[in-house]
C-alpha cells in the first residue's frame, strides 16, 4: 500500500524551496529566486504557504536601506521533507519496500 505524499511538498516550487533550505542554514529571498528561476510573486506565495505550515521560518530585516527576507527550514520542515522523500522512494522502488 502506498502512503499519500504530502500535498504541500508535492508542488514543484515548494519542493525546490525546501530542498534548497535543507542544504543550507538559511537563504535570502534573492538566492531562492535565482536558484528556482521563479517569479518573486510566485515565490512569495509559496513561502507563505510553507511558513503557515511551520515548515520554514521567515525573518524580515534591512540590509542597509534595502529590505531583506531570510528563510530557514524548521524541525517540522526537515521531518516533512524526510517523510516525503521516504514515501516517494516507495513509489520509485515498490518491491524493495515490502
Amino acid at each position: 500500500m502506498f502512503k499519500e505524499l504530502d500535498p504541500l511538498l508535492h508542488s514543484q516550487l515548494r519542493l525546490a524551496i525546501i530542498s534548497l533550505l535543507i542544504s543550507v542554514e538559511e537563504a535570502e529571498f534573492s538566492f531562492i529566486k535565482e536558484k528556482t528561476n521563479a517569479s518573486a510573486g510566485n515565490i512569495s506565495v509559496q513561502l507563505d504557504k510553507l511558513q503557515q505550515a511551520h515548515y520554514i521560518k521567515i525573518e524580515k530585516s534591512f540590509k542597509g536601506k534595502y529590505p531583506l527576507t531570510t528563510c530557514s527550514i524548521t524541525q517540522k520542515g526537515i521531518k516533512a521533507f524526510k517523510d516525503y522523500t521516504q514515501t516517494l522512494q516507495q513509489y520509485i522502488q515498490p518491491t524493495k519496500n515490502k
